[in-house]
Formats: C-alpha cells, sequence, structure tokens
C-alpha cells in the first residue's frame, strides 16, 4: 500500500509537549521542550521535505514558556491541532545515571478531547496516526474515534504513556498493573493489523509479563489476535521487530561520535521507521531496511543536548552504509 497522499506522507503525532528538566550525574540543566511529539515531529521534518506533519497537543499555559515551541515554529509543522488552557503543563524531572534514569511528574495537561481536533485534519486521511502520550492522557474512547474516522489509516503505538503508573508523589513506575495492562490489550485488539506498536525493553517485559528472554518477549507478541508490527528499542544492544508469521529481526545499533543525551531516541527511531515502512512496499525485507534506517537516524540524537540532534536522510544514509555497529 502506497502513501495515500501521492505528494507528501501525511503524519499525525498526538500526545503531550513536555518541560523536561534534566539532571545528568547531579548537574541541573535548563528546562527544554521534550515529550514524544517534539522528537518525532523535529527528527521527521529534518530527515524530509516529503512529510506533512500535524501535531495534536493540550498545553497548560501557567507554567510553559512559549519559547520553547520555537523550534517547532520554524519548521513547516501544522501546530492548529493544540489546544492551550491556563492549567499547568505536562512537567517531568529526568534524573540520570550510569544510563540509569528515574523519572517524576511534577504537573500534567488535561487529557486529549476528540473534539478539539480541528475539523480539517479530517479531510484527507494520514497515512499514519500516531499515539505518543506520556501520562495517560489518551483514553481508549479517544483510540476508538480516530479509527472510526480513520478507517484506513495505520496506527503508531507508543507503549510508554499507555502503561506508566504515577505514584500520589508523581514517581513514574513501570510495575504490572491489571487494570492498565487490560486496556493496553482492549486498544491492541481494537487496532488489529494496521497497529505499529513500540517499546523499550523495560516496557515490552512488562507487557510479556517481566520476562528476561527478548525472544519471548517479541514471541509475546503473538498472542495478540492481529498481524501489527511490533518492535522493541534496545539502546545500545539495538533493537528488535517481530509480527506474526515472519522471523525475528535483530538491528544493531550504530556506533554515535559521541554520547551527551539519550532522551528521545526511541522517539526518533518510531519516527524514522514509520515514514520509511509507508514509503516501503510493506515486505519484511523492506520493514528491516526501514528499522535499519530508524537505528542509523537515532544513534545520531544521542550526540547532543536536548531536541537537536537530528540529520537529514542523506547523514543516516551514509552512516547506515559504513556499517559500524556497537558490539
Amino acid at each position: 500500500m502506497k502513501s495515500k497522499n501521492q505528494n507528501h506522507t501525511s503524519i499525525i503525532f498526538a500526545g503531550h509537549f513536555a518541560i523536561d528538566h534534566i539532571i545528568r550525574f547531579k548537574r541541573i540543566n535548563k528546562p527544554t521542550l521534550g515529550g514524544s511529539t517534539t522528537f518525532c515531529s523535529l527528527a521527521l521534518s529534518k530527515y524530509t521535505n516529503n512529510a506533512k506533519i500535524k501535531i495534536i497537543s493540550h498545553i497548560g499555559k501557567s507554567n510553559f514558556n512559549s519559547s520553547l515551541l520555537d523550534k517547532i515554529k520554524n519548521k513547516n509543522i501544522d501546530l492548529r491541532g493544540i489546544k492551550y488552557s491556563k492549567v499547568k503543563n505536562t512537567n517531568f524531572v529526568l534524573n540520570y545515571f550510569d544510563h540509569a534514569r528515574t523519572l517524576t511528574l511534577k504537573s500534567r495537561s488535561p487529557n486529549l478531547d476528540f473534539n478539539d481536533i480541528p475539523l480539517d485534519f479530517f479531510n484527507k486521511p494520514p497515512d499514519v496516526f500516531v499515539l505518543v502520550p506520556l501520562c495517560n492522557e489518551i483514553s481508549f474512547e479517544y483510540v476508538s474515534q480516530i479509527l472510526k474516522k480513520f478507517p484506513d489509516t495505520y496506527i503508531g503505538i507508543d507503549l510508554q504513556g499507555f502503561i506508566r503508573k504515577i505514584d500520589e508523589d508523581g514517581i513514574v513506575k513501570y510495575i504490572y498493573d491489571i487494570e492498565i495492562i487490560a486496556n493496553l490489550r482492549e486498544i491492541i485488539d481494537l487496532i488489529g493489523d494496521r497497529l505499529i506498536l513500540k517499546g523499550s525493553e523495560e516496557e515490552m517485559k512488562l507487557i510479556a509479563g517481566e520476562c528476561d528472554d527478548f525472544d519471548k518477549v517479541m514471541t509475546h507478541c503473538y498472542e495478540y489476535n492481529n498481524n501489527g508490527i511490533y518492535i522493541m528499542t534496545l539502546g545500545e544492544k539495538g533493537s528488535l521487530l517481530t509480527k506474526r508469521g515472519e522471523s525475528i529481526l535483530k538491528i544493531p545499533a550504530f556506533k554515535s561520535k559521541r554520547v551527551v543525551d539519550e532522551t528521545g531516541a526511541g522517539d526518533v527511531y518510531f519516527s524514522i521507521f514509520l515514514y520509511e515502512f509507508i514509503h516501503s512496499d510493506k515486505s519484511w525485507k523492506s520493514i528491516e531496511k526501514a528499522a535499519y534506517l530508524a537505528s542509523s537516524a537515532a544513534s545520531f540524537l544521542v550526540e547532543k543536548k536536548g531536541p537537536s540532534g537530528f540529520v537529514t536522510k542523506k547523514a543516516v544514509l551514509k552512516r547506515m552504509r559504513r556499517k559500524r555497529y556497537i558490539n
């Protein structure tokens, strides 16, 4: 299935913007714009001129510095799907140490409301509608309405914001919660064969029942009654992809010149993969190539602080062809 919009691939990213307060080895950095909507849209806008990108979000204005959006406003990204309210915005503290992190939610924007989507967003179905919540702001009902409106559109899901458990102190935890997992399963079943799901190692292990064997984690995805694509990103260990009836793909991670900030690497991977998937013939071989391009793109992101390590497809291809992988 080729892109329905012959001139441009149409992609919608839906989820909160975040104010990220990053602490690295006890050093506090100034706040930056975060969230998967940020990293996905900026990565794709730099990667290609052939993508029509729209964002659906809800920003709380009371603690949000509008200048944080300058990087996105200067790109060809449609921001008319952002609603503003006089409340606090989604605000995270990310504390990194030895490649691990603790994540604390300090404030939260309101849930996304289907009725807030601009009507002209429905004039032409997007090629892919990407659900990238940060803190459970996208409900089952929201997904159901999207599917009714766009019955032939691929649906991308980033696991993180669907399965995070946030305690009364704002500490984000990944623990097996029967209600959360049941809701996720209902969403997966609802989407069916149009699903492209991405999760980190921690997230994918969680939905598989805390299994430590990577192959078992991936084959767990066959329990869902669909032919969707499932991706597990593994940082320096690369990534794994699977689909019912296909062998598991093992994609290496590419060597970066340096590692400064890992925040958003999975988002970059996902956005580039989705774009390349839409432009492919959907064969397992072409999906493997899309994953290699996504892995290469993510290796650039970690070289700079904040939402800035984005490069063109030309640079991504050059690094991919050199085949310098992390052992």
